[in-house]
C-alpha cells in the first residue's frame, strides 16, 4: 500500500493516539537539505526498528525537496503507521502516513560562538534497546525535561539514563574532550543517535563510551550537537568553566568536511 502524503491528521492517526511512528528534523542550508543521507537512513533504520511499513522513499526524498521554500529553513518529516481503530494492536493498519512541515530557522549563532552554560537533569532516561537510538515520536521524556529546563536559568541540561550513565542534552547529543581525543556516550539503551553525531563519527575520531558522572571530572572540553544547532560549546557545566578552544577547533573541521 502506498504512503498517505501530508494526509488530514484524524484522532484515528496511530501517531496521535501513541506516539507510533519516527520523524526528523532537517536543516535547509543554501536551499539544500542538509545531511539528508543521514536523515534518511534513520528515517529506514526507525521504521524497520518498529515493524513499520515501509513507505516509497524516493518519493518522500522528492517531497522533502519539493518542501524548500527558502534558502534557509527547518523541514520536519513524520512517518506514522496510519490509521487504525482503537487499541494498540498494529494489525489492520492503513498507512503509513507521511507529514512534512516548514519553519523558520533560528538563530544559534550566539550559542555556537560563545557557548552555553549546562546544568544537570533531576529526571532520568528509562532503558529500552529497542528503542534506543532511533528518533520516535514518543517524546514525553523530553516534554518533561523541557519543562525542568524552565524552572533553572540553564541553557540546557545534560541527562542521565536510569543506570546513571550519561546520555545526552534535552535535544542534542554530548561530545566530550579529554587527553586530546573527543568521545561521546553510548545510545545503545536510551537516547536518540543524532545525525550530526553520525557526521562528526564520519569525519572525526570520537569514541562511543559508557561514562558516570565521575568521569566527566577529567574532561576539558564540552560540546553539544544536533542538525540545527551543528556544533555548540558548553562553557560552563554546573560550577566547572570548561575551554572552548577544542570545540572552536572542531567545529572548522566539520566545515572543512562539508566543504
Amino acid at each position: 500500500m502506498q504512503a498517505v502524503s501530508n494526509p488530514v491528521l484524524t484522532t484515528g492517526d496511530r501517531s496521535f493516539q501513541f506516539g507510533d511512528g519516527v520523524f526528523t528534523t532537517i536543516l535547509v542550508r543554501h536551499g539544500e537539505p542538509e545531511l539528508w543521507p543521514l536523515h534518511l537512513a534513520r528515517l529506514q533504520q526507525g521504521v524497520a526498528r518498529l515493524g513499520i511499513r515501509e513507505p516509497d522513499w524516493a518519493e518522500l526524498s522528492a517531497q522533502v525537496r519539493a518542501a524548500i521554500q527558502a534558502p534557509q529553513q527547518v523541514i520536519k518529516v513524520l512517518i506514522s503507521r496510519g490509521q487504525a481503530g482503537r487499541g494498540y494492536s498494529p494489525a489492520d493498519v492503513t498507512g503509513p502516513a507521511v507529514y512534512l512541515t516548514t519553519a523558520a530557522l533560528p538563530d544559534f549563532s550566539h550559542w555556537q560562538s560563545a557557548g552555553i552554560r549546562l546544568g544537570l537533569a533531576r529526571l532520568q532516561l528509562g532503558c529500552q534497546p529497542l528503542l534506543a537510538g532511533i528518533k520516535h515520536n514518543n517524546r514525553l521524556e523530553q516534554v518533561l525535561l523541557k519543562q525542568e529546563l524552565a524552572s533553572t536559568d540553564w541553557d540546557d541540561l545534560l541527562v542521565l539514563d536510569q543506570r546513571g550513565f550519561v546520555t545526552e542534552a534535552i535535544a542534542a547529543n554530548l561530545l566530550f574532550f579529554r587527553a586530546g581525543r573527543w568521545f561521546t556516550p553510548r545510545l545503545d539503551q536510551a537516547g536518540v543517535a543524532g545525525v550530526m553525531r553520525a557526521r562528526l563519527m564520519m569525519c572525526c575520531s570520537v569514541e562511543e563510551v559508557n561514562w558516570t558522572l565521575d568521569e566527566l571530572q577529567g574532561v576539558e572540553a564540552i560540546c553539544l550537537c544536533n542538525a540545527l544547532t551543528a556544533v555548540v560549546p558548553v562553557r560552563q557545566f554546573l560550577d566547572r568553566e570548561l575551554a572552548m578552544p577544542p570545540v572552536h577547533q572542531l567545529q572548522q573541521e566539520l566545515q572543512c568536511y562539508a566543504d
